[in-house]
């Protein structure tokens, strides 16, 4: 299962990997210069008018935007909102999956390690979502969720076309990630001082997560993600001590034929959804509102010692020493 030595180095934007190869997948995967319309506007509006407000249960609920203009004052808000508010429910979008690694395999879900791992380290992160909740499931007062856009160039960066097509259906603006998006190094480096990772108090929330955890691990640690899939729940362990990924919950019930996405199970479970869909803010909204209806529904609102910590759906079962 290796993959890498000679798919880009850094002079080019792609990591430098061990030896091997992959294989790119057809149907439109481009390094650049191939993605039609970017969508939008090209201007932002100012600081304060950086949100989107919707109704949700009677009260006015935010969505906020956050640039490289704004990264720090936001994270700030943040850094107090956690202490209260520790479930952090969380979604990306990102450009695609473009390649295959090549190779031999011990199984399936080492095959689909193996996938993530060469996609992450040649891809980039276009969104972070984050929803902050407390434990009976009551979102942050007034802005509980933010919306990260990062630093992304369709002429220079590598993505899959079709990827690209529906998140500038879903209103991404591809100019303005390119001129005012995020440095991945520096989001990574405030997000080591936000109290965020690294706190066995905080609760991250996802659905299907590895991807998302896979380009934050990315982030947080400016290396490509481990060769083995063992040392990858090591370091999810070390920087996320407590996760829950929905999707392997609900497909681990008892009698449970769940094979659905995360609308299908939000609206099963009367969960609604704020925002767009395919945006990462409204994306991490609707992942803490199922997560909470289903702790309730199934768990009796009770879920942390149910055994289904630090498990990804799709992936193996975990850090065998998470608990330790």
């Amino acid at each position: 299962g290796e993959y890498g030595a000679s798919y880009g180095s850094s002079s080019d934007g792609f990591p430098s990997g061990p030896g091997g190869g992959f294989s790119g997948l057809s149907g439109g995967v481009y390094g650049g210069g191939l993605g039609g319309s970017s969508g939008g506007e090209n201007t932002l509006p100012p600081k304060k008018a950086r949100g989107h407000v919707y109704e949700y249960k009677g009260k006015k609920l935010e969505i906020r935007d956050v640039w490289k203009d704004n990264l720090e004052e936001e994270m700030q808000i943040i850094r107090e909102q956690v202490k209260k508010y520790n479930h952090i429910a969380m979604d990306t979008e990102f450009p695609g999956v473009v390649a295959r690694p090549i190779g031999s395999f011990n199984s399936s879900v080492d095959f689909q390690y193996q996938t993530l791992r060469c996609n992450v380290d040649l891809l980039k992160l276009i969104q972070l979502g984050v929803a902050l909740a407390d434990d009976e499931g009551e979102f942050a007062e007034g802005c509980p969720c933010w919306q990260f856009h990062f630093k992304f160039s369709l002429t220079d960066d590598m993505y899959a076309q079709d990827s690209i097509d529906l998140l500038v259906r879903s209103g991404i603006n591809f100019e303005l990630h390119d001129e005012m998006g995020i440095d991945v190094d520096v989001f990574g480096e405030t997000l080591m001082s936000s109290g965020l990772v690294l706190m066995d108090e905080v609760r991250w929330i996802s659905f299907h997560g590895g991807y998302d955890f896979g380009y934050l691990l990315k982030l947080l640690t400016c290396t490509p993600l481990p060769a083995e899939e063992a040392d990858f729940f090591k370091l999810l362990h070390m920087y996320f001590p407590c996760v829950y990924d929905v999707k392997h919950i609900m497909t681990k019930l008892e009698g449970s034929t769940f094979k659905g996405g995360l609308s299908k199970l939000a609206e099963d479970l009367g969960a609604e959804r704020i925002g767009p869909m395919h945006q990462a803010g409204s994306d991490s909204l609707l992942t803490a509102s199922t997560f909470f209806a289903l702790r309730k529904k199934y768990f009796n609102g009770q879920i942390h010692d149910s055994g289904h910590v630090g498990i990804i759906h799709g992936l193996g079962e975990g850090d065998p020493n998470r608990f330790k």
